[in-house]
């Protein structure tokens, strides 16, 4: 049901836009049917309809104009008796009396009544739906978005009736429609060919087919962050398939992803911000499902990938710059591929260890004003007491009880014997840090733990 109301969404804003008065009937019969199933390749596969039952002897790809036509008249005629079921309106539930079947999705048990104008709104908000990785497609009801999709919908026709692109695959609208919205929003270029949009990372290649490479959620949502930096949208995540799936109404808070890439500027720059744009947002990000399970789509759902890991552990991985100088004997083409090996293995672990740093900061910042810095000079501080001692024991002082703490009494317990030998400068230090963690939330202290890791560590190496 919900698609009629995305269609609906999208044709008042398309004919606003145009000066159109087009009901969802005419949109359909003048716009979205010579679009999406009046050629050989179809732009997207509606189970058990009109359009993909094919009489003896028919296949989708061979069918003339008159038979696509007919497949048309059938539909509409269907909608004209009545019929209600999955087959006739996208999103409806399947024919089945008295239980949704496995094929049902998007439904609901409530005596709801629709009239043609909702069947054929719910094919054109059926065409408006965003694929990501996972297997779950997005509606968002939001005017902007679904005027923009629309813009990809002829460029994906075009390429669809390109003779020489005779592998590109069909019916691939909602995996199109994300990648559209990424290549509008950063790339784009009127009337792109293939080769541009490859070049964009739109496609996957081999010898056989073309495939419409699948986005990951958090590259389309930080991409709509920067649309709609203020906003919270409601949006839709289903999945349409052999088995169909419903997740449900979720918030996307646009604002928070907005507020990672403003915290990455100010720690690393605006320049490595724009450059390293696209090498971050691949790093954030738990699956789609999970996301969602958290109940809205925000900074909690952004938690890198692999972070998890280094809640538990003290040790931290390598992050700093490894300098490397040619070995005796060495020859030269040898020392340049064992170094650009390392530089990219360098760059990989720099993205990593600020992706974790600008996401556990704004975990932690992100009801309050707070020194994005402050973590970085308390692990200085932690790093000029430790060397004040020749002994291990402030070293193990700090790797094993403060960097291991799991609650806030954990870590004051620590500061308490810290500060018996702590010299005079830095004694403040340490007595604000006691003030902020008593202060702190159960969860927000411990993403200040493993910051705090992060950057002892990153002190610690770079000394």
């Amino acid at each position: 049901m919900i698609a009629a109301t995305i269609g609906r969404t999208f044709l008042n804003a398309w004919n606003s836009k145009y000066q159109k008065e087009y009901s969802a009937k005419e949109f359909f019969e003048n716009e979205y049917f010579p679009l999406f199933f009046d050629h050989p390749k179809y732009m997207l596969w509606i189970m058990n309809s009109p359009f993909v039952q094919m009489k003896k002897g028919q296949k989708p790809e061979l069918l003339t104009h008159e038979e696509r036509l007919e497949k048309l008249n059938e539909l509409q005629d269907k909608i004209d008796s009545g019929f209600r079921d999955a087959s006739v309106a996208i999103g409806f539930p399947a024919s089945e009396e008295k239980k949704f079947a496995t094929t049902s999705g998007l439904v609901t048990d409530l005596n709801y009544q629709s009239d043609a104008e909702d069947v054929y709104l719910s094919w054109i908000g059926g065409g408006l739906g965003v694929g990501v990785a996972g297997g779950y497609s997005i509606f968002f009801d939001n005017p902007q978005v679904l005027l923009t999709l629309y813009e990809g919908w002829k460029v994906y026709r075009r390429l669809l009736n390109d003779p020489t692109l005779d592998k590109l695959a069909g019916n691939k609208i909602n995996s199109w429609n994300g990648q559209w919205l990424i290549f509008f929003s950063i790339d784009y270029e009127e009337n792109p060919d293939f080769g541009y949009l490859t070049n964009c990372g739109f496609f996957k290649q081999n010898e056989k087919e073309i495939v419409i490479d699948t986005i990951f959620w958090t590259k389309l949502y930080f991409t709509l962050s920067e649309k709609l930096s203020d906003e919270t949208v409601i949006a839709y995540v289903y999945s349409l398939a052999d088995t169909n799936k419903t997740i449900g109404f979720i918030p996307f808070r646009f604002m928070q992803g907005r507020s990672i890439f403003d915290i990455y500027k100010k720690l690393f720059g605006e320049n490595d911000a724009l450059k390293q744009k696209k090498d971050y947002e691949n790093l954030f990000g738990i699956h789609i499902k999970r996301a969602c399970e958290l109940g809205a789509i925000g900074l909690q759902a952004l938690e890198p990938k692999g972070l998890r890991e280094f809640f538990d552990k003290a040790k931290i991985p390598d992050y700093s710059s490894v300098r490397l100088t040619p070995k005796d004997g060495e020859a030269p083409e040898v020392y340049i591929e064992r170094q650009r090996k390392a530089s990219q293995k360098d760059y990989e672990n720099l993205i990593s260890f600020r992706t974790y740093k600008t996401w556990l900061l704004a975990m932690i910042t992100k009801n309050k004003q707070e020194d994005l810095h402050y973590s970085e000079e308390v692990a200085k501080a932690l790093k000029r007491f430790r060397a004040g001692a020749k002994k291990t024991d402030r070293a193990n002082l700090i790797q094993n009880v403060l960097l291991q703490a799991k609650t806030k009494k954990q870590f004051l317990d620590g500061l308490v014997t810290l500060i018996k030998d702590v010299d005079q400068e830095l004694l403040e230090t340490f007595k604000t840090l006691r003030d902020r963690i008593h202060l702190m939330t159960a969860e927000d202290f411990g993403y200040f733990v493993v910051l705090l890791k992060f950057d002892y560590a990153y002190q610690e190496r770079n000394s």
